[in-house]
């Protein structure tokens, strides 16, 4: 009776939270829904930004890697003015992306590196938002500087002369624009509230989706969770 008790349980939260999603979170408490500050490198530090569909997912990912030192979930991309969670895709202007800033030590982990991570953890032949998630805020790209345009291109082009993906690579490379740092609830959502990020991350089947697209490949690059 307990386990029967437990499973429909189970399969009430994964219902609950593939509905909401990353596309339409709960309000959070005042508090939380502060925005976040936005970190800066220091001395020998680099910065790279990448969109991947919901931010706490790509988060999530990157956090992985050895030599990243932070990650911070925010908006970029777009032309609505100062940004937040409901207002980033719809308002007076083009949508931003959710995205997300990566400060890392290039000692340890190289812009080539992150680039192989981000590729093979998303669904780079989806042109219309990432899994569950629709719509242009969701879509991927990286934001490259023009001191890293050259290697994005460059990684870009290496992964057409391959065997997988077997569509067409649509994320697009653009340049890098001001970053609006996410309100503080979205920030390290996957260890705050671990539970339902899991279901949310199952329930909009993104490592089904990114497995179906990158066969062997898929999340090359990031160390084994």
């Amino acid at each position: 009776m307990v386990s029967r008790l437990i499973s429909k349980a189970g399969v009430a939260a994964l219902a609950f939270a593939v509905l909401v999603g990353c596309t339409s979170a709960p309000t959070p408490s005042v508090a939380n829904n502060e925005m976040a500050p936005l970190p800066q490198p220091a001395a020998g530090q680099d910065v790279a930004v990448f969109a991947g569909g919901c931010f706490w997912c790509i988060e999530s990912d990157m956090d992985l890697l050895p030599g990243v030192i932070s990650t911070t979930s925010g908006y970029t991309g777009g032309t609505i003015p100062n940004p937040t969670y409901k207002t980033h895709y719809k308002g007076n202007g083009a949508p931003h992306y959710e995205a997300l800033q990566v400060i890392y030590d290039p000692k340890i982990v190289s812009y080539d590196d992150l680039l192989t991570a981000f590729w093979h953890s998303v669904d780079v032949t989806d042109p219309g938002g990432q899994f569950c998630d629709r719509g242009p805020q969701y879509r991927t790209a990286v934001f490259a500087t023009d001191a890293q345009r050259a290697a994005a291109e460059a990684s870009k082009a290496a992964l057409s002369l391959g065997d997988w993906p077997k569509k067409p690579i649509v994320t697009p490379i653009l340049p890098t624009s001001t970053f609006y740092p996410a309100e503080t609830y979205h920030q390290d959502y996957h260890t705050k509230n671990p539970i339902r990020y899991r279901y949310y991350r199952n329930g909009c089947r993104r490592n089904q989706t990114v497995q179906r697209v990158w066969g062997p490949l898929a999340y090359k690059g990031l160390p084994k969770s």
